[in-house]
């Protein structure tokens, strides 16, 4: 670059001009800085920087194929849902003026204050000497009222307030209450509750024609467990656990019935996961089919002597796998019920189908090292989200000529081979999963994604990022409770509020049916 004699006679044209290349130049001889940085460090055997992949994300495949106008929708006006009261503002108008009318103008506020009340119960003591206590309304429990209680459980479980935070804002109203009394609020005396959220479960597994499943990471006790959430449209669950594993989720799909059974179903289910013939006859020529318990169930394996053997796969896993199957089958759940999953194994169990966002995921996530490499696996998510698309058109209008047609489509796409050799390994990998993956061509009216799940389960993982764990079991099952009763009321058109000021017998509080009727309310009718 040529120095200019004089720059203050060059035309601002020029001036820019030599910016932009001072700028570039700079910017070239930053990047050789750094070769040359990096060269230095590797001939003197130093580590160079870390090659850090930016975070992989959605390939955005379901928004993608969906028609634009449903990703726009405004929120439309809200209409309070309470009563209006009305008041009337007097102008200060000159004398001689005119009453023109009024002009509304509508303003919402909202009243927050602490009240006691000092109950002067009336003692009675009868001719036969029994004493007779005047009984405490409706609501209070120990010496705070169900407004409080329900506050209480609509910020920490809602709005994800902490229990500090919590104590501090009752305080804050006026309110004489220790974080001790703030945690017997929100997990004793809960009962009601956890039974709703437990029949909720049973009626979803006992009506749903399907149901999406996930799970994600959990504290609890200070030990690493994994919450495990079932829902679907109208209904949302969570469980939190120790494990993750095929027994834990048979064991949470029983929805708190504790038998083993043996029976048709449970017979099938071993004979599908290879268990020993010997075992099988065995336990299908037993007398005794049902066990009330774990401790029944392990003593009569120990019986048959079926615990004693040391062969694969293990006969005790598989066993109770089975007896937990017939179980849930023999309790009217999951009768024609498709489980959709993101192919975590621990979820293939009855009628099964996969995720397809999870599997295009695959693809989108592999590791590519050339221009080739890269186009061909461009290529293969054109035409998976093509193939995607066309499906949501299938399912809103099924036909048996463009179900067979669909069929012989995936097979060209996943028998497809482009000489890169991990892709066609996962196409591959795809392909064996056709008949979970075609699901939907034989029930249209199933998701063909876990997207669902995925939102639900993202309040537990909100709720873990601001609180942490629990430590006594009654906490966990409390919290997983709240957290699915408040997700369903959601789906239910019902307002969560509304919910627990009925459960609390709050005075003067609109009725909310029983969760659980309401769902099989719902159901399709056969």
């Amino acid at each position: 670059m040529t120095e200019p004699s004089d720059f203050d006679d060059l035309p601002a044209s020029e001036l820019k001009h030599l910016v932009l290349q001072l700028l570039a130049e700079n910017a070239e001889q930053k990047r050789q800085i750094a070769a040359l940085r990096e060269e230095i460090a590797r001939l003197k055997g130093l580590k160079g920087p870390p090659d850090i992949k930016p975070p992989s994300r959605p390939s955005g495949m379901e928004r993608g194929t969906s028609p634009q106008g449903r990703r726009d929708q405004g929120r439309g006006k809200f209409t309070p849902r309470i009563d209006i009261e009305e008041r009337t503002i007097a102008a200060d108008a000159p004398a001689g003026s005119r009453f023109k009318g009024y002009e509304s103008f509508l303003v919402q506020d909202l009243v927050l204050r602490a009240r006691a009340i000092h109950y002067r119960r009336e003692r009675w003591v009868t001719p036969e000497g029994w004493t007779i206590l005047a009984p405490l309304p409706a609501g209070v429990v120990g010496h705070f009222g169900a407004e409080l209680r329900r506050f209480a459980l609509m910020l920490h479980h809602q709005g994800q307030v902490t229990v500090e935070r919590l104590t501090a804002q009752l305080r804050a109203f006026g309110v004489a209450i220790s974080k001790r009394q703030v945690m017997r609020l929100l997990i004793e005396g809960q009962d009601g509750f956890l039974a709703e959220n437990r029949d909720v479960l049973r009626a979803g597994l006992a009506t749903a024609a399907w149901v999406t499943v996930d799970d994600t990471g959990a504290r609890h006790a200070g030990l690493n467990g994994f919450c495990t959430h079932i829902g679907n449209d109208d209904f949302a669950w969570f469980g939190t656990r120790e494990s993750k594993s095929r027994l834990n989720f048979l064991d949470l799909l029983r929805a708190g019935y504790t038998d083993y059974v043996v029976n048709d179903m449970a017979l099938d289910y071993m004979r599908g996961r290879a268990l020993a013939g010997p075992v099988i006859r065995a336990l299908a020529d037993a007398t005794e089919k049902a066990f009330t318990d774990r401790g029944a169930w392990q003593a009569h394996l120990d019986r048959l002597g079926i615990s004693a053997l040391k062969i694969h796969p293990d006969p005790v896993r598989i066993a109770t796998e089975g007896a937990l199957w017939g179980s849930v089958r023999a309790h009217g759940f999951l009768h024609d019920t498709v489980i959709v999953s993101d192919d975590a194994g621990q979820f293939v169990v009855g009628r099964h189908a996969l995720c397809w966002v999870h599997a295009e995921r695959l693809v989108h996530r592999l590791d590519t090292f050339t221009d080739w490499h890269r186009a061909a696996q461009a290529h293969i998510r054109n035409l998976i989200w093509w193939y995607y698309s066309d499906l949501k058109a299938y399912c809103a209008d099924p036909s048996p000529r463009r179900r067979s047609e669909l069929r012989a489509r995936f097979d060209r796409i996943f028998r497809r081979r482009t000489g890169f050799a991990t892709l066609d390994r996962l196409l591959a990998r795809l392909h064996a999963n056709k008949a979970e993956l075609l699901a939907v061509l034989d029930r249209p009216e199933i998701p063909l994604h876990t997207n669902g799940s995925e939102r639900d389960i993202r309040l537990h993982v909100t709720r873990r990022k601001i609180s942490g764990g629990t430590q006594v079991t009654l906490g966990r099952d409390c919290r997983d409770a709240f957290l699915g009763l408040m997700r369903t009321a959601a789906k239910l058109g019902c307002s969560f509020w509304d919910y627990l000021g009925d459960r609390l017998h709050v005075p003067d509080q609109a009725a909310v049916p029983y969760l659980p009727d309401l769902l099989r309310a719902r159901a399709p009718q056969a």
